[in-house]
């Protein structure tokens, strides 16, 4: 339940609520890390307190402990964690986005995933501990799923009765992140507050030329950001180390690498000689288009850059092996981010894929936010993340709603 508590920073009490909160798949903690980079006017710290965090991933349950406190964090599957009594009836926010590889246009889409099911494992706490607002984070094609059409129906005869369901997809670029990923958020209010919480207002829009809608309401946006400024302009031209730096951890009692602040974390691949002459050729802005009728001698061969398979194809993603442009807020960055195969994932200049420091910060991690795990262990914890600015969009937004409805 909301609660009054002091605020150091005006040096009187405060009628700010502490939001309690219990973050599900927490990952590393990216929606968390919104949430606490939020500051009301007049105060220096988060009103939000997490309660519980449950991640599977020991190395993501490490790197959430590691920022956010190992007291109240889980380290277990989902289906076999229970909420304490002192959860039921006391919590006002739960959170988190249920893996997202059954809904994905990039997986194969199959709604007999055993994956799509965490769904209700998600639904089963909610309906335990009935918070005030749950918010759920998945991929935009989750809206267009049976789970979600199921998920409505429990709001409409149901378990879930007593919630309105406001389902939306939100453009992280909208609020002011250099990345334009599209993310399904559904939003749900007990009934019994009044009016349900929506989401939050843009900040930000594609273009400076607003719509006419805009122009109608007066409502004046800023831009979309560029990942150039916002990040590569922070960030080494080069990458030289390939390896994390040799030191290991523990903090939920299991060793782990780390943990490595995000600016530990420019490192680079192991590129063969044809990727590098690949990199060479693509201009700027360029994809994978740029290499037809390109060769280069390797291992005193003439070798094509292109390959058949990219050659027949003119239509489809133009991302492959694409350079991030500089003015614009990158492709969404996902667990292989490292692999320019797989997108736009190129440095803008350099002649190499973005690092997972660069990648970090896309997402807007923070330089002393901590990481344990592996290369791999840790691209998949910054590509699963919701990124920080769209976290601390909602979070103000649920600050707000609920600040009204104090009892």
């Amino acid at each position: 339940m909301t609660a009054s508590t002091s605020d150091p920073a005006a040096g009187r009490p405060s009628t700010d609520p502490v939001i309690k909160v219990v973050d599900l798949f927490s990952g590393a903690g990216g929606i968390s890390a919104g949430f606490r980079e939020y500051r009301p006017q007049g105060r220096e710290t988060s009103p939000f307190e997490s309660l519980a965090a449950v991640e599977f991933d020991p190395a993501a349950a490490a790197t959430y402990s590691a920022n956010f406190g190992s007291s109240h964090v889980e380290n277990v599957d989902i289906a076999d964690w229970e909420p304490g009594p002192d959860l039921v009836g006391n919590v006002d926010v739960i959170m988190g986005g249920p893996p997202c590889q059954g809904f994905s246009g990039l997986g194969k889409e199959d709604p007999d995933d055993p994956r799509n099911l965490l769904w209700r494992e998600y639904m089963r706490v909610v309906t335990t501990i009935r918070p005030k607002i749950f918010v759920l984070e998945n991929v935009d094609r989750f809206l267009k799923s049976q789970q979600f059409a199921d998920l409505k129906a429990a709001t409409e005869t149901g378990d879930l009765q007593d919630y309105t369901l406001v389902p939306k997809v939100l453009n992280a670029a909208d609020y002011g992140v250099p990345q334009a990923r599209r993310r399904a958020i559904v939003i749900a209010t007990r009934k019994e507050l009044g009016e349900p919480l929506t989401h939050p207002e843009p900040t930000h829009e594609q273009n400076s030329n607003p719509s006419q809608e805009r122009l109608d309401s007066g409502k004046r946006l800023e831009p979309w950001v560029g990942v150039g400024p916002e990040v590569f302009s922070k960030t080494p031209i080069d990458a030289p180390d390939k390896d994390l730096p040799e030191r290991t951890g523990a903090p939920l009692g299991v060793k782990l690498p780390g943990p490595f602040k995000t600016a530990d974390l420019h490192i680079g691949r192991r590129p063969t000689a044809l990727s590098l002459a690949r990199y060479a050729v693509i201009k700027p802005g360029g994809n994978r288009h740029d290499l037809r009728g390109e060769t280069a001698e390797i291992d005193g061969k003439e070798v094509p850059l292109s390959t058949s398979s990219w050659d027949r194809h003119n239509s489809g993603s133009g991302d492959v092996m694409g350079r991030m442009h500089e003015d614009r807020p990158s492709v969404t960055i996902r667990t292989e981010f490292y692999k320019p195969e797989k997108g736009r994932y190129l440095h803008p200049k350099a002649d190499r894929p973005i690092t997972h420091y660069e990648a970090a910060l896309i997402q807007g991690f923070p330089e002393d936010f901590l990481w344990y795990g592996s290369k791999v262990e840790i691209a998949r914890q910054i590509g699963n993340a919701v990124p920080i600015g769209l976290g601390k969009a909602l979070a103000e937004a649920i600050h707000n709603y609920l600040s009204g409805r104090q009892a």
